[in-house]
């Protein structure tokens, strides 16, 4: 039971995370250029990719019998918030962007990582963990590279 209850607790962080990313690059697309389609895409598809995930992760809360958490972190509002106040005194350029975006990713790689370590979870939501963590890692460092690549 104890076990059931923390294993639905990491879920719905992973959960919340996922809500943060997809925040994140809600936020990130309304920043970019008209020219700018192909980050365009690439953050559509991250988006599509966090909804897959959570989608996942919560019918899992599910089945463990415990309510999902539909929310975001506090971390994660605190973050954009800042986001915001940054915003108004900086000129958001495809580097800026880029880099906030990565410094999202770093926050939900983190959080994987952390969900991995704790030994109760189960191995099949360690398998679906370890999935979707491996898409996540792929994303940052396609993300990285682009940033990168942009001066």
């Amino acid at each position: 039971m104890e076990n059931t209850q923390a294993t639905a607790e990491v879920l719905n962080d992973l959960v919340q995370i996922n809500n943060d990313r997809i925040k994140g690059f809600e936020r990130a697309l309304k920043d970019l250029k008209d020219n700018e389609t192909d980050l365009k895409v690439l953050f559509l598809s991250l988006i599509d990719a966090s909804n897959r995930y959570k989608n996942e992760l919560g019918k899992e809360v599910e089945v463990l019998g415990k309510d999902i958490d539909t929310g975001t972190s506090t971390s994660g509002k605190i973050h954009r918030a800042w986001l915001d106040v940054k915003a108004a005194f900086t000129a958001h350029d495809t580097h800026d962007i880029l880099e906030e975006c990565e410094f999202g990713e770093d926050a939900i790689v983190k959080a994987y990582r952390q969900a991995l370590d704790e030994d109760y979870i189960p191995a099949f939501l360690r398998e679906i963990i370890t999935r979707q963590q491996s898409e996540i890692l792929d994303a940052h460092d396609e993300i990285k590279a682009l940033r990168d690549s942009v001066q």
